[in-house]
């Protein structure tokens, strides 16, 4: 190779590597502590880039430094009054207490998310009410989490909730047109069902073959066989198959991605190239899992320029969606993303500060509510006729000492401080415990039997709603309603409270706004 030829290509990667390690220092510089929030988001990053965004999706944060509108929409089961949630300031985090305070004694659900790039991709839940189908909104206070510090919620999707959006004139890619998109997900709450997508997307919900869809697949689905672990892996959904690679082989740089929150990347550039990438959100930079060409039959691709979120594309108007999965940002670009654009992002991601938090915080007050079908307006509480514990319903006209009732004050757990037990709001002193099985409200006698009786850890819910509390002493049985009477119990045993049947339900409860 001539030396004058050799010199021109190094000096032409040192500069792009120059650009992109620059790039992605901005950013960093940009989100070097909380009071620098607005200052970049990621779709400013990708603009800056030359790949704008045409859609982005957040319950959490604000992803332009600009932007102050609505991130997403609630709906109080009480009333079915919907409301706007927006951003503390431009450019920053959800305004969760707003979403407390309009849901406090009911539940809400994610009716829809907004389009932060004023192209009208909003999100709507694919059911009766929203796009129409089968399918309903998800619960909207499943999940709480720390963003630079403050709280915020996550769209946690069970199976049955899905999300859909499509407007011609949204600027969404079609046909063989690039693409590229990111998520911010969880490692933690899956499943091996069909499909919690994030993307491109058919606009008459069916199968209309290959190249048909371009979306993050995030999920332990192996579909054409032969994975290697067990997931979850960042995949390619193209319609007819997720892809981990560029064939329907194996790609064996495929890893597990199990961190409690995690950056999933897909682009595709329509025609010989795509490339799937990963990382934890909380740290670190992006894994390239994949660059390289597209599977067979998938050039040219066939995009359609709807938008799905939680399901596949054949979904779900005669259908339901039967996937799970976890949803804090996203955001769909026109064209192809650099490798510098992409690091640029991730970087900006991890120093958003991304953590987890737990209503259960000693001092606060919470009520805990029932999630099984048959008594979501129920509420843990004792009973003034004696000493038992109850689940009753409890609503906004109720008197002021049944609403004292159902609430408790979290306390450091008595028998060990990384749990909890619970303090009666209106008669202190008196904490919940177990007594041969049942639940009780009972002073604290100062032993060691009664601390370990009074304590319990919570942990996510069975059901994958709410928040289920392990018995510290009964690990194997957890705080649990049935016939309306509070008992801890075991998934199946000899005692009529450890019956199979809704266990996982009945032992999941949403942590509430406080009573009183």
């Amino acid at each position: 190779m001539p030396a004058l030829f050799m010199f021109r290509r190094l000096r032409r990667r040192a500069v792009v590597c120059l650009a992109a390690v620059a790039l992605a220092f901005a950013s960093l510089v940009a989100f070097s502590g909380a009071s620098q929030a607005a200052a970049q988001g990621p779709c400013d990053i990708y603009a800056a880039g030359g790949t704008p965004c045409v859609a982005a999706h957040s319950t959490t944060r604000a992803l332009f430094a600009s932007y102050n509108g609505p991130l997403y929409q609630v709906q109080r089961a009480s009333d079915s009054t919907l409301k706007d949630i927006g951003v503390l300031s431009p450019g920053g985090v959800a305004d969760a207490a707003a979403q407390d305070s309009f849901c406090v004694g009911t539940t809400c659900t994610i009716t829809r998310l907004y389009d932060q790039t004023g192209g009208r991709n909003t999100l709507v839940y694919q059911g009766p009410g929203g796009t129409g189908g089968a399918d309903s909104a998800a619960v909207a206070s499943t999940e709480a989490v720390s963003v630079g510090g403050q709280k915020a919620y996550a769209l946690y999707i069970n199976p049955g909730n899905s999300y859909f959006a499509y407007n011609s004139a949204g600027g969404v890619p079609t046909g063989s047109l690039p693409e590229g998109e990111y998520m911010i997900t969880s490692g933690t709450h899956v499943n091996g069902s069909c499909c919690f997508d994030y993307g491109n997307t058919e606009i008459d919900h069916k199968a209309d073959g290959n190249g048909a869809m371009d979306a993050i697949n995030f999920g332990t689905e192996c579909w054409f066989g032969g994975c290697s672990g067990t997931g979850p892996w960042v995949q390619a959904d193209l319609e007819n198959g997720l892809f981990t690679g560029g064939s329907k082989a194996w790609n064996p740089s495929q890893v597990s991605e199990t961190s409690r929150f995690v950056t999933a990347m897909l682009k595709n550039n329509g025609t010989t190239q795509m490339a799937l990438k990963g990382a934890n959100a909380q740290s670190g930079s992006l894994t390239r899992f994949y660059s390289g060409a597209m599977p067979a039959g998938y050039n040219p691709m066939h995009k359609q320029g709807a938008i799905i979120l939680g399901s596949g594309g054949d979904c779900c108007q005669t259908n339901r969606n039967a996937s799970a999965g976890t949803f804090y940002e996203g955001a769909m670009v026109k064209g192809y993303p650099s490798d510098a654009t992409d690091a640029a992002v991730q970087a900006n991601i991890t120093a958003a500060g991304y953590g987890t938090t737990t209503p259960f915080t000693p001092g606060a007050k919470v009520s805990l509510q029932a999630t099984t079908s048959c008594c979501t307006g129920y509420y843990l509480q004792h009973d003034t006729g004696d000493d038992k514990v109850v689940v009753a319903p409890v609503t906004s006209s109720s008197s002021a000492g049944d609403k004292g009732d159902a609430t408790w004050i979290v306390r450091a757990g008595l028998a060990n401080s990384n749990c909890v037990s619970f303090e009666s709001a209106n008669t202190p002193g008196k904490y919940l415990r177990h007594y041969a099985l049942q639940l009780h409200l009972q002073p604290d006698d100062g032993t060691s039997l009664f601390a370990a009786d009074a304590t319990f850890c919570s942990k996510p819910g069975n059901s994958g709603t709410g928040y289920s509390l392990q018995s510290f002493n009964y690990p194997a049985k957890y705080i649990r309603h049935y016939s309306f009477t509070g008992y801890i119990a075991s998934d199946g045993g000899t005692n009529a409270w450890d019956h199979p049947s809704s266990w996982a339900q009945d032992t999941s409860w949403l942590a509430a706004s406080p009573w009183s």
